[in-house]
């Protein structure tokens, strides 16, 4: 079985944040497979489904960004999950915005979530879809990155979000469809599709 697991914060609070752009990614993919969430048996959302013959878990945690690990290795423990078969899509403030990175491994890149992840589960060995969330409004300052990440984007933004949310789930359905490696090949590099 497949997971695509989109990261962000829970409650209406968050909703259109910079840190939501995993949740914006998994919306995308349950209305492209027709599909609708529903709470969990842990501290998820998710709704199963099928993408050309496989079986696929979309989910979105409900822990909180910094708390992620926590449903994930629930997920694996609950479903056998392998992690090369889990897709983890977050934000990325140093990303240019717009731009995907698709990775088949590695470390947390100091995204609290990916580091969460990794601490749970004790491996790095999941692929990752990291979305470019950096505008020109971006401080510079580390210590004011926090609250970046965490505001809405600005209106002449939101179109090159827009493109990148839906590229992302193209890239999702590619790693489904035909593995990591040409999803990497395919979609790390172009800015958007």
């Amino acid at each position: 079985m497949y997971f695509i697991i989109g990261l962000g914060n829970p409650g209406s609070e968050y909703e259109g944040t910079r840190h939501n752009v995993g949740f914006r990614v998994i919306d995308t993919l349950c209305e492209r497979l027709n599909t609708k969430l529903f709470a969990g048996r842990g501290e998820y959302f998710i709704s199963f489904t099928t993408y050309q013959g496989k079986k696929v878990g979309l989910v979105k945690p409900i822990t909180y960004m910094n708390n992620s690990g926590l449903a994930i290795v629930d997920l694996i423990e609950r479903f056998k999950a392998v992690p090369e078969n889990i897709l983890v899509v977050c934000d990325d403030f140093e990303l240019p915005l717009g731009t995907l990175r698709l990775r088949q491994r590695g470390n947390d890149g100091g995204h609290n979530g990916l580091f969460s992840i990794i601490h749970h589960i004790q491996k790095q060995n999941f692929p990752r879809l990291r979305c470019g969330i950096a505008g020109v409004t971006m401080p510079r300052l580390k210590t004011e990155k926090a609250q970046y990440v965490l505001s809405t984007f600005e209106e002449n933004e939101k179109p090159i979000v827009d493109e990148m949310i839906t590229t992302a789930r193209n890239a999702s359905l590619t790693f489904l469809s035909d593995g990591i490696a040409p999803a990497m090949n395919k979609y790390n590099t172009k800015k958007t599709e």
